[in-house]
């Protein structure tokens, strides 16, 4: 298999060379082909250099970085555009999840254009865990999708899929929503699998802050719109 896997980053000085050193592990145990591509989404620590010193001994490692701050979205698909290989993953670089459960979704490539995982105990605080169930079900009333975790940051599919799930109103978290609506437009089969999820150790979260959650609100009304103006599959 042919792989260019996706790690988007804002601010993970602390982790994202765990992470990456984890993901090069796990692709040479199962004898993965392909990339590590590193989104820098404006970073204000020390992330740029860890991820340049890494590069120096992990030669398929390949660094997107973003001038500013471009939002969570924006970091995804800047790196699935980045992307070379035949088949697309991506995984937060956070520490929370293992890069050895790829092994659970890569087989249904088999049957399935598009594997995502789901949580099988979420390690996150309270208040996130609430903010996710409300947010599933403003997905369900405005756009008629459900997926139980759509959030969860850990996807596989074909690379040839990409053009036509490829977001273009969602710049931070709505980004797995807006997949998950242009497949549901499109009639592309998904499936789901569970996958374990860690607590973060270190670093900071910042999908539960107030600037996230309204440009979440602004790209989901603008996608809705694009949706009802068009009257077709986006």
């Amino acid at each position: 298999m042919r792989l260019s896997l996706i790690l988007p980053c804002y601010n993970e000085e602390p982790n994202v060379g765990e992470t990456v050193r984890a993901c090069q592990q796990w692709m040479e145990k199962e004898g993965i082909d392909g990339e590590i591509i590193a989104v820098n989404d404006g970073s204000k620590d020390g992330t740029q250099e860890v991820l340049e010193t890494l590069q120096k001994e992990i030669l398929n490692l390949v660094i997107v970085r973003h001038a500013v701050n471009l939002g969570y979205g924006s970091a995804v698909r800047s790196g699935c555009d980045k992307a070379s290989q035949e088949y697309v993953a991506y995984m937060d670089s956070d520490g929370q999840f293992n890069p050895e459960d790829f092994g659970q979704l890569l087989p249904l490539l088999n049957e399935y254009d598009f594997v995502t995982g789901r949580r099988l105990k979420r390690a996150d605080p309270f208040i996130r865990r609430i903010n996710a169930k409300l947010f599933a079900l403003l997905n369900f009333f405005v756009l008629g999708i459900w997926v139980r975790d759509i959030n969860c940051a850990m996807k596989v599919w074909k690379r040839s899929l990409w053009p036509t799930i490829r977001p273009t109103f969602s710049t931070g978290a709505l980004i797995n929503a807006e997949m998950f609506y242009r497949m549901q437009q499109n009639g592309i089969r998904w499936k789901q699998v569970m996958v374990h999820h860690y607590p973060r150790l270190r670093g900071t979260q910042t999908g539960a802050n107030l600037k996230v959650i309204l440009r979440m609100f602004t790209d989901l009304f603008k996608l809705k719109k694009a949706g009802m103006n068009t009257g077709k599959s986006l």
